[in-house]
């Protein structure tokens, strides 16, 4: 397989680029999603999640209320940290496993990661990073996703700065205009791709350092 890691700010249009990777072939596994996975009723994770923070992080239906979780993370550095140390061994087991299962494969698996500049994984052979103007950010938060302004800023100001993320970029991606612009960079962003060495099929995926890996809640 071909390894690589993809990232990008709030709001950057990541997921876009994730899903046009997928539609070239590419594998996507994605810390958000596995996140979510990992918290559903009647997980382990869930369970510890409650019982750390209380029963108020629950939804009526059992499922988790991550507004109440992002409540509380966000102002206590310490809730953050016990809620990191909860949810992300699972979500570096879980995706451990699924390179293990393409590490003999030819496929490009790419790991998307909000927070990959702020908590660097070993192992990867090229980091893709996603690149808005912050202002554009704000914009997009506001109008398409329904933040405030002040909310949006403040969720900017917690993630990597947009010259932290380039310094560590490969492979730089503007999405600051429209598809019919991203989509000839996302054939360049292929190419590149397709002419990475393959990793020998006995690749051992190298675990997240603490606390590193999505973002949560």
């Amino acid at each position: 397989m071909i390894l690589v890691g993809l990232t990008g700010g709030i709001g950057s249009g990541k997921s876009t680029v994730s899903g046009l990777l997928q539609a070239r072939g590419a594998i996507i596994i994605d810390a958000d999603a596995i996140v979510r996975e990992v918290q559903q009723p009647g997980s382990p994770v869930l369970a510890e999640l409650a019982q750390k923070f209380g029963p108020d992080v629950l939804a009526e239906d059992g499922s988790l209320d991550r507004q109440a979780v992002a409540n509380i993370v966000f102002t206590d550095p310490d809730a953050l940290k016990s809620l990191n140390a909860i949810v992300h061994p699972a979500v570096g087991r879980e995706m451990n496993q699924r390179m293990i299962a393409q590490r003999a494969s030819n496929n490009v698996v790419v790991l998307d990661i909000p927070l990959l500049t702020e908590n660097p994984r070993e192992g990867l052979q090229g980091r893709i990073v996603v690149d808005i103007p912050v202002e554009l950010q704000v914009q997009r938060l506001t109008s398409f996703r329904g933040f405030d302004e002040a909310d949006a800023r403040a969720r900017i100001s917690r993630q990597a700065t947009r010259q932290e993320r380039l310094d560590k970029a490969d492979f730089v991606v503007d999405n600051s205009g429209g598809l019919e612009d991203l989509i000839p960079q996302i054939d360049l962003l292929w190419a590149w791709l397709t002419s990475l060495p393959q990793l020998p099929p006995d690749y051992e995926p190298i675990t997240p350092v603490p606390n590193g890996g999505p973002k949560v809640p």
